[in-house]
């Protein structure tokens, strides 16, 4: 296994078009579950210049008003360009009720042991979670420095700090590891949009990320830029309007950037758009759970779980723990006791995560927060899945 090697992951902000269709797709799954907790849903989005696609199945039991809440998504991530905006864009969509089923409707809080047993996946997965100590969220450092500038990015648009730049944006980090630790910053790249190709000119624009953006988020940064660190911002020129006018986007495409920034393994299904009763959905938070508790409780410097489920049984078919080398004990033997004290049952997971009621207990919107800067490793969302409260148990 290497130990000294450079390693690079990338974010986007919430105006990059995949990220448009991660957010409305998960705003259509909150409203679904704020109307009715048990909700079956499962909607896929695309977007291009001018329209917006929405797929979707659901059982009809709310009244949900799909391309309102899309058009309301657009309008909030601030969309106003002619070429494609929350008012005037086309929406097609391609909506099929589900059979009625009573297999989601067991209500988890009043479950028994016994009953949470006997409810069963309903489709298969293979998902992971991830922990490491590189940073004081246990998240890879370049992903994380990567989620930091996108928001950056977002943050200085909205408070009208560089008012040219428009909702599209993407980041790049790459890191310098020694030892399998960060070591320095090799590279940052910023791609940010703007309204206007003369305004500013490139050289202004590449000033005003330097100083408004790339500089505020290392300030508080144990590794930061050094004299070697290249930068590298909008190196093609400028990029002008950008968002689905520029390129098209689609529902679960940026996997990598909702979980690990492919330092680790991350699930082949994409995050938004389901309901929790979806094990390669809630099966990933449950994964990140165990992994973080294993580093938060010092049993390693970095934790990667795999949990496989199969169609008709309740508890995955495989649990799987690779430490990397740094495990204080066998990796046999943290599996042994993740497989004891985490519950990895569906209905388990939902039952502790309490996840049909975060969207109602958060005024609306839980899910949708989600779909932008990472499910996992996020530190302005209270995320049960980001608790350490199973350390003792190691």
């Amino acid at each position: 296994m290497k130990k000294d090697f450079m390693f690079t992951s990338e974010s986007v902000t919430e105006g990059h078009p995949d990220k448009l269709c991660d957010q409305i797709s998960d705003a259509i799954v909150d409203r679904f579950l704020q109307q009715d907790p048990f909700s079956r849903v499962i909607t896929e989005c695309a977007v291009s210049t001018g329209i917006v696609f929405l797929a979707a199945r659901f059982e009809p039991n709310a009244n949900v008003d799909f391309t309102t809440i899309a058009r309301q998504v657009i309008d909030q991530v601030g969309y106003e360009q002619k070429e494609f905006n929350g008012k005037t864009c086309s929406i097609l969509t391609s909506l099929r009720e589900l059979p009625p089923e009573q297999y989601h409707l067991f209500n988890e809080t009043n479950l028994s042991d016994e009953e949470i047993e006997k409810v069963t996946v309903n489709n298969q997965a293979t998902v992971f979670g991830f922990a490491c100590n590189q940073t004081y969220t246990l998240m890879p450092l370049p992903i994380w420095l990567a989620h930091k500038l996108a928001r950056q990015i977002s943050e200085v648009r909205r408070q009208k700090i560089l008012t040219y730049l428009t909702p599209d944006g993407k980041t790049q980090v790459g890191v310098e590891y020694k030892n399998r630790r960060p070591y320095r910053i090799h590279s940052i790249t910023v791609i940010a949009s703007q309204n206007k190709a003369s305004k500013p000119d490139l050289q202004q624009l590449q000033d005003d990320i330097r100083e408004a953006v790339i500089y505020p988020v290392f300030v508080d940064e144990d590794i930061k830029p050094d004299e070697r660190t290249r930068i590298f911002i909008n190196p093609d020129g400028p990029f002008i309007k950008g968002g689905p006018a520029a390129h098209s986007g689609v529902t679960g495409r940026k996997n990598a950037i909702d979980t690990y920034g492919e330092y680790s393994k991350h699930s082949g299904s994409a995050l938004s758009g389901k309901d929790p009763i979806r094990i390669d959905r809630v099966g990933a938070y449950a994964a990140r759970y165990a992994a973080k508790n294993v580093v938060a409780a010092k049993l390693a410097d970095e934790c990667e779980v795999q949990l496989s489920y199969s169609i008709g049984l309740a508890r995955p078919v495989s649990v799987q723990v690779e430490t990397f080398g740094t495990g204080k004990i066998s990796d046999e033997e943290i599996t042994t006791l993740l497989e004891k004290h985490f519950d990895f049952r569906i209905a388990g997971i939902i039952k502790q995560f309490n996840l049909r009621h975060l969207p109602s207990l958060n005024k609306g919107s839980f899910y949708r927060k989600l779909a932008a800067y990472g499910h996992v490793g996020r530190v302005d969302i209270e995320l049960p899945w980001e608790q350490i409260d199973k350390i003792s148990v190691f």
